[in-house]
């Protein structure tokens, strides 16, 4: 998928890098609106990756059943190891979507980096490493289905 963002370059979008929780889920528990988009997602061809400290440790349990990738971290490493597989994954080829302090390493690195303001709050110094802001998955999940949305807020 490629979104053509006026002033920037041309995205070619092959990955989407999710953290777990307070970004797709809330206290452990996936939101439920959260498994149809990401059905939506992976039909245009674009791989989804959950990368996660697990805080609550059910990851496995609520996404065994959808078409992602899940790698869990150690949480004393958990920023670098999201960084690691975004640079693997070839960074200028990748969306990421969270909400943590852990997440800043991952936005730095992929092309396009939307933070999560969900019901578990956002971190501060990751949303100023952002690209854009949006109040639920729901909406973040909508600028890659929608691709207007997310050129007419990134556009220069």
């Amino acid at each position: 998928m490629e979104i053509n963002i006026p002033g920037r370059e041309v995205v070619k979008i092959k990955n989407l890098l999710l953290d777990y929780n307070g970004t797709i889920a809330c206290d452990g528990k996936l939101i439920p609106s959260v498994k149809e988009k990401i059905e939506a997602i992976n039909k245009k061809g674009i791989k989804l990756h959950i990368v996660t400290a697990d805080t609550h440790g059910t990851v496995k349990n609520q996404c065994s059943n959808m078409p992602v990738q899940i790698q869990i971290f150690d949480n004393s490493n958990a920023s670098e190891n999201k960084r690691e597989i975004v640079q693997k994954l070839k960074g200028e080829n990748c969306v990421c979507i969270g909400n943590g302090f852990n997440d800043g390493a991952m936005f730095k690195e992929c092309a396009i980096s939307i933070i999560v303001m969900g019901e578990e709050g956002c971190s501060v110094k990751s949303l100023m490493k952002a690209d854009v802001v949006c109040k639920k998955i729901e909406d973040a999940f909508d600028l890659i289905l929608k691709p207007n949305r997310m050129i007419a807020t990134l556009r220069g």
